[in-house]
């Protein structure tokens, strides 16, 4: 009983996965040969399809991972629109973002999904480091990178953010304007959650786990072992008894159905210096831009696009989009959920771009 409330207590701290049943069937990474592990992915790359290019790029002196995806019939000589598309807390670019960045190529776009600096199958020492700076930059350094790509046309880049990736995504887009329409699923405020607990959980610890984190920092100045939180591998029994469906369904996303080895649920702890004094929702009104925000109805994070959504003020234009019956995690996967996501992201992106 004690192990179990350690592994509720973590999920609720960790505000940083998300939401799948355990009825979805085990996709494994080594069955595919770009290690995808999300329904229907591309197993070959074959002319007149949609085609997947693995790349490599420098940001600020690390190697960055990628997938860029190409539409059927694409022809480097023309112009395409193009979406980038920033990760969940915890996944990588082979998981839910490649899935959407996929099907967003079936419907004619460039896309791009790449893994965080430090995490993933990009470089960055110490590795798992989870900073809201690092996370806001990747996404400055997506649209460098695809802005270049052949065939892209730079005045139509559009931004997709998953979960975390999400929150992100709202902070980059307030300053970068190469982005002109911006999205969000299933959006997570990693920083407010980080800092006061899933659901307002923590707020009388706020203060102890600073100061373990700062500990943290400071055992890693001094040359000593790096310390992680969110490190946790639950039984099936201990799962099924997590209250939440966020962590509940993303322990079994994350190590069942969706699992891939390079996507963990660890971090620095020292990165809660940084990211407990981060709030994604903060300065909404420098978003110009159009701005869709796409959210289950049933999610438990639906409060958290609620919180942000109404400060955008200056949004071009903007729509919150409720998918009915979906819980976060099934965002990710349910076909019949993503059918719904991508079909409204089309539409947003073909308006606005």
């Amino acid at each position: 009983m004690k192990k179990l409330t350690s592994i509720i207590a973590l999920a609720i701290s960790l505000g940083a996965t998300d939401v799948v049943t355990a009825q979805s069937t085990p996709k494994s990474h080594q069955q595919n040969p770009f290690t995808l592990v999300y329904e229907g992915a591309i197993t070959k790359n074959e002319k007149g399809k949609v085609n997947i290019h693995p790349v490599k790029y420098k940001l600020n002196g690390i190697d960055i991972a990628a997938n860029v995806y190409t539409p059927a019939n694409y022809d480097a000589t023309k112009k395409y629109p193009a979406v980038v598309v920033a990760h969940p807390n915890g996944g990588i670019k082979e998981q839910t973002a490649g899935l959407y960045a996929q099907r967003l190529a079936e419907a004619g776009y460039i896309t791009m999904a790449a893994d965080a600096a430090y995490q993933g199958a990009s470089g960055g020492l110490p590795r798992h480091t989870d900073k809201p700076a690092n996370r806001i930059e990747d996404i400055h350094g997506m649209a460098d990178f695809i802005t270049q790509y052949k065939g892209v046309d730079a005045n139509r880049l559009g931004v997709l953010g998953i979960c975390g990736g999400g929150g992100y995504t709202l902070k980059a887009a307030q300053s970068d304007k190469r982005f002109k329409a911006v999205a969000t699923l299933s959006m997570f405020n990693s920083g407010e959650v980080r800092r006061n607990g899933f659901m307002n959980s923590q707020l009388s610890t706020i203060q102890e786990r600073l100061k373990q984190a700062s500990d943290a920092r400071a055992q890693e100045a001094a040359g000593g072992e790096i310390i992680y939180a969110g490190v946790a591998m639950p039984t099936d029994e201990e799962i099924a008894k997590i209250p939440t469906d966020l962590y509940r369904e993303g322990y079994v996303y994350y190590y069942k159905t969706h699992a891939h080895p390079n996507s963990t649920f660890k971090y620095t702890m020292s990165s809660l210096l940084d990211l407990m004094t981060f709030d994604a929702s903060t300065n909404m009104d420098l978003i110009n831009q159009p701005l869709l925000m796409i959210v289950g109805s049933k999610a438990d994070t639906k409060y958290i696009t609620d919180e942000a959504f109404p400060k955008a003020t200056n949004a071009k234009s903007k729509e919150l989009f409720l998918i009915d019956g979906a819980t976060h995690i099934e965002t990710y996967w349910k076909p019949e959920y993503v059918a719904q996501a991508v079909s409204k992201l089309f539409n947003f992106y073909q308006s606005n771009l």
